[in-house]
């Protein structure tokens, strides 16, 4: 095992690099000595005025090109969330030699469960709000929150926090309407590849996901034959909910 690993931390639909929070503070206590990177995707954040790719290949491609011109050709570890774990699987297919490991969290692949499993029914009406018609940015930011988290969206003092950043990043870097629904058609095209990555990769999962099945990430895992942790109680968004056992997952893992 390499003294310093990178590790690259991929968000999901239009979602920016500031949402992970703290996460990416806690995995430096835990890894002291590693690099962690984190990445927009074009159309998110400060790359909001670019057009976001309509295929997670060219998502893919967009982050090695990224991902190359920071380090020194390791090959790097990656954490990604819902829409980024697809492209974190598109980049091990297609480039397994650039890839330590992957861990892949809340997240669903066409072909192996039904799009109702994939985007759970209840949410089509938020995410059609949040991403293509326009309305109150505090009302949207609250609804993304009780969608995603369950611990810290129950707890009134933290989640009024989280939406008061969520709305600034919002604020400061719009995500359009276009490339919002630029990014939902890539995710909703791509599909399991034919053959599983020669990468080591962890799943991880919640029971009480509300926006994903947590059954597509177990499907995964019995289709790739690969280790699945469960959280029991946290949202979508595993590691706003509970930073600390998504690192403790990890360092078992290793």
């Amino acid at each position: 095992m390499p003294n310093r690993r990178s590790w690259v931390l991929l968000r999901g639909l239009v979602r920016e690099q500031r949402h992970w929070g703290n996460f990416p503070d806690v995995l430096q206590t835990y890894f002291p000595n590693d690099e962690i990177i984190l990445f927009d995707f074009p159309g998110n954040g400060k790359r909001n005025k670019e057009n976001s790719a309509t295929t997670i290949t060219a998502m893919s491609n967009e982050l090695r090109a990224y991902v190359s011109s920071r380090t020194t050709g390791q090959p790097v570890y990656i954490i990604a969330l819902s829409m980024g774990a697809m492209v974190a699987v598109e980049w091990m297919n297609q480039h397994p030699e650039e890839c330590a490991g992957a861990v892949l969290i809340s997240t669903s692949l066409r072909g192996l469960n039904p799009f109702y499993h994939r985007l759970l029914p209840s949410n089509y009406l938020t995410i059609l709000k949040s991403i293509i018609f326009t309305e109150d940015i505090n009302q949207k930011e609250n609804r993304i929150l009780h969608m995603v988290s369950n611990i810290i969206a129950s707890d009134s003092t933290k989640s009024e926090e989280i939406v008061s950043h969520w709305i600034d990043y919002a604020k400061q870097y719009p995500v359009s309407a276009i490339n919002g629904l630029r990014q939902l058609i890539a995710a909703m095209r791509f599909h399991v590849p034919a053959l599983q990555p020669d990468v080591p990769i962890l799943v991880l999962r919640s029971l009480a996901d509300h926006m994903v099945s947590p059954e597509c990430s177990a499907t995964l895992a019995r289709h790739w034959h690969l280790p699945i942790e469960t959280h029991a109680t946290a949202g979508h968004d595993i590691p706003l909910d509970d930073a600390e056992w998504v690192c403790k997952k990890i360092v078992q893992w290793l």
